[in-house]
């Protein structure tokens, strides 16, 4: 099948070598052109402009960094729907707002295509696995044409309902994991301070119902000080603000969440927006080193 796939980030990396990897024909873009070099080696064909990447392909696949780049990158001079999508599939793995996932669906609709909103959770361990967690919002018909690719790079994929669902159960998944993100980082700052050895206490914790996806695979990340993004801490922050938008739509509180992102933002002022989400330590521990 010929893919197309724009924004060739860190996970989009690995998303496309699966799919090169699986047989398919994949056209890449990405706005800094040399990060698709190793995908253009290993086959995959570079195109100038979305526009010429939905042209040329039967599914399109976008995973851009903000909803503005979401919107640019369908709506803009160069965009998909400047070309002719009637018949293709349109899916956006990018975490964005149930607002702008309707509002593609329906200029998809009106224009012969289909639209899944396709939000991924798993991080960069994930993409590099082909064990994402995909969740996705839109008609029956078109997730049943485009499971197949899913189940490619992803283990866990569910269709939630109409356009939008799928990024509103991100939007949960995400408060989940401002959750489990802060609890990891408070649970390694009292044990440091309480004298305890950390890996063995990861390893006892790991065993028990404190057992998470956050302690599991952040919390050796930090104890090796390699705060490297799997998911930056600027995108989380983005992520956690559309959750807190939406919840105060629907007239809901979560003062839980709000705290995570107070703290997520004083982490990117302190100059660390470009790290990994694990690099909360360093509002405790100077350079997320020990004391």
């Amino acid at each position: 099948m010929k893919l197309g796939f724009i924004g060739t980030g860190v996970m989009g990396q690995s998303m496309v070598g699966h799919f090169l990897a699986s047989g398919h024909h994949v056209n890449v873009y990405n706005r800094t052109k040399s990060k698709t070099d190793k995908l253009v080696a290993k086959g995959a064909v570079w195109c100038d402009t979305p526009e010429l990447v939905a042209a040329e392909s039967e599914v399109v696949f976008t995973m851009v960094g903000y909803p503005a780049d979401v919107e640019e990158v369908y709506y803009g001079e160069k965009g998909i729907f400047q070309t002719d999508v009637a018949a293709k599939y349109l899916v956006d793995f990018t975490t964005s707002t149930p607002k702008l996932a309707e509002q593609i669906y329906q200029t998809a609709k009106e224009h012969g295509a289909a639209s899944i909103d396709a939000p991924v959770s798993g991080g960069d361990l994930g993409a590099k696995n082909g064990t994402l967690t995909i969740m996705a919002g839109g008609d029956e018909e078109a997730y049943q044409k485009v499971e197949p690719l899913f189940e490619i790079v992803g283990k866990t994929c569910h269709l939630h309902g109409s356009a939008g669902k799928g990024q509103h159960t991100k939007m949960a998944n995400q408060i989940m994991i401002a959750g489990t993100m802060t609890g990891m980082t408070e649970m390694l700052v009292y044990a440091d301070k309480a004298g305890l050895e950390l890996p063995q206490v990861i390893e006892t914790l790991s065993g028990g119902s404190a057992a998470n996806w956050s302690l599991a695979n952040y919390s050796p990340r930090i104890l090796k000080e390699d705060f490297s993004p799997g998911f930056f801490v600027k995108h989380f922050i983005k992520d956690l603000g559309i959750a807190l938008d939406e919840a105060a739509k629907m007239g809901l509180d979560l003062p839980s969440t709000a705290l995570a992102k107070k703290m997520y933002d004083r982490l990117a002022e302190a100059g660390y927006e470009s790290d990994g989400t694990q690099a909360l330590i360093k509002l405790w521990w100077q350079d997320g080193k020990k004391s």
